[in-house]
């Protein structure tokens, strides 16, 4: 007989951020209740700076939707504060802004994701799910201008001492890393070479302590902007 059991669903808890309390209607509406195999859980909405770090410590969401314009300050301090207090949240930038500058802000302030809020719903869905299972998320047309930003961001003492890291790496921990450039979460990488999950965390606290970082998504632009040979 058939099997009649069902996948579990994954439970996304939702910390929602912004200054315009239509646009949290909005978000929550489209985003609470089943979404194929998440379950999403609006957790709580904040207004300002001061009530998403406080929400945040209170409610320790997998997933905060964050604004850059708010009225006690912006998103930058809001994520670095999260982020402070609850380093395994993950930040999605929802924005109306797409200049270069809040973008650059938004990656050294560690978040993982930056979407403008014209964004397709489905998008919007579907970025919030991969960013739950460990993936970067750009919006269209970001990605080039983020890797340009890296680049021209980087002094020299920056650099040489980056490329002294990637010189330093093992064999495997270039794989690793490419792997990770590729947007793959640890259960990839570690399913593709056939390592365990711990395994692969502790070639990446190797891999982030030798590049002097703290954040995949940094890793992954070092490797992306490495020379081609280094890519090899």
């Amino acid at each position: 007989m058939a099997s009649t059991d069902t996948p579990a669903l994954t439970t996304i808890r939702l910390l929602l951020v912004d200054d315009s309390v239509l646009v949290r209607r909005g978000v929550r509406g489209l985003l609470e209740g089943r979404h194929q195999q998440s379950e999403f859980q609006i957790v709580g909405e904040a207004g300002s700076v001061a009530e998403a770090v406080a929400l945040s410590r209170a409610t320790k969401p997998d997933v905060v939707l964050l604004d850059i314009r708010l009225p006690d300050g912006d998103g930058f301090a809001a994520c670095r504060a999260i982020l402070h207090d609850h380093p395994h949240a993950r930040i999605l930038m929802l924005t109306s802004f797409a200049n270069d500058d809040f973008i650059h802000q938004a990656i050294v302030a560690g978040a993982h994701g930056y979407l403008m809020k014209e964004v397709d719903p489905e998008r919007l869905i579907e970025a919030v799910v991969s960013l739950h299972r460990g993936e970067s998320i750009l919006g269209t047309g970001l990605v080039e201008r983020v890797l340009d930003l890296v680049r021209a961001g980087r002094t020299g003492a920056q650099a040489q001492s980056q490329q002294t890291g990637l010189n330093l790496l093992s064999g495997q921990e270039r794989r690793v890393l490419a792997l990770v450039a590729e947007g793959r979460t640890n259960k990839e990488i570690g399913v593709q070479l056939g390592l365990s999950d711990n395994t692969v965390k502790n070639y990446l606290v190797n891999v982030f302590d030798k590049l002097k970082i703290k954040r995949r998504s940094q890793a992954a632009a070092l490797w992306v902007q490495a020379s081609p040979e280094q890519n090899t």
